[in-house]
């Protein structure tokens, strides 16, 4: 008996490093098990893209928007923001300055930048919000001992204790058909705030920076189990194919964009071979460290 209650011990002390999954790899992986091995498995490098580095731009300045009075909260300032975040990413990440040979090029990419801070205006005030938390780190074991992390843009918390979860999207809304999808990602941080806490979000908020529309959805316990028996389900065929070296490209609407499609099977390239050694977590990253940041791969 003292051998049997001995290996869940070790077990239990394992899993948090080679079991973890963020909604980040879990949708390269439902988008293309290629995908998820090449930046999982092989961590290969990506370039930056101009619309990616977008996107890390304008979280970056609405999360540091909320450090200002509320009064204060103004499309103005919002736009005032925009420069010396830029110039943070960029000792940060100097590699970006290279999306750009051209002043002008930069100046209508700032621009595109700028009018999607607008937007977001027309959408809430935020003078009248104090989020809880901002760029929130979260994470919960299931009882498999399946580690689930992730970045939250924004939590807000009512007087009443209600929560809700919004998440900044730089793209347009996605047509009804693929609204499931999109919604996934913040069923997943719905599932690790209710495991880790207890608490079942109120709502669910996408807002979508690109045309301005506000997708809102209310979850309750049934949804966040069905959260978690396809995540579940989804880490068992990621666990199939690394145990059979198995990852199949799924070619799709996406491949255009796919920093990978010269090396895909799929249209003609050849992958690297699988490395011997699988990095130590599973996820491709560590779950949240205090000053680690969401990656350019992460914000959508």
């Amino acid at each position: 008996m003292a051998d049997e209650s001995a290996a869940p011990a070790e077990a239990a002390a394992d899993p948090p490093r080679h079991r973890s999954l963020s909604p980040s790899r879990a949708g390269d992986f439902l988008t293309c098990p290629l995908l998820y091995r090449f930046r999982v498995i092989d961590r290969l490098p990506e370039p930056p893209s101009p619309a990616a580095a977008r996107g890390t731009l304008v979280h970056a300045v609405l999360e540091h928007l909320f450090d200002r009075p509320a009064a204060e909260r103004t499309p103005e300032a919002a736009r005032s923001l925009l420069d010396p975040e830029w110039e943070r990413l960029l000792a940060a990440e100097p590699e970006l300055a290279g999306l750009f040979p051209a002043d002008a090029e930069r100046a209508g990419w700032l621009a595109e930048a700028a009018a999607m801070l607008d937007r977001y205006f027309t959408l809430e005030d935020p003078r009248r919000l104090e989020p809880a938390h901002r760029e929130l780190c979260v994470q919960a074991e299931l009882a498999s001992g399946l580690h689930l992390r992730g970045y939250i843009d924004r939590l807000d918390v009512a007087p009443g204790g209600e929560i809700r979860i919004v998440d900044y999207k730089t793209g347009t809304a996605p047509p009804a058909e693929f609204e499931a999808r999109a919604l996934f990602q913040m069923k997943f941080y719905a599932l690790v705030l209710w495991r880790a806490e207890g608490r079942l979000p109120r709502l669910l908020q996408l807002m979508y920076l690109g045309n301005g529309e506000i997708v809102r959805y209310q979850p309750d316990e049934a949804d966040l189990l069905a959260t978690e028996r396809k995540v579940e389900a989804l880490w068992q065929a990621i666990e199939r194919a690394r145990t059979g070296r198995d990852w199949r490209p799924r070619p799709g609407r996406l491949c255009d964009w796919c920093a990978h499609k010269p090396i895909c099977p799929a249209y003609g390239g050849t992958p690297p071979p699988l490395p011997e050694e699988e990095p130590p977590v599973a996820d491709g990253r560590h779950p949240c460290l205090p000053d680690q940041e969401p990656s350019l791969q992460d914000i959508a």
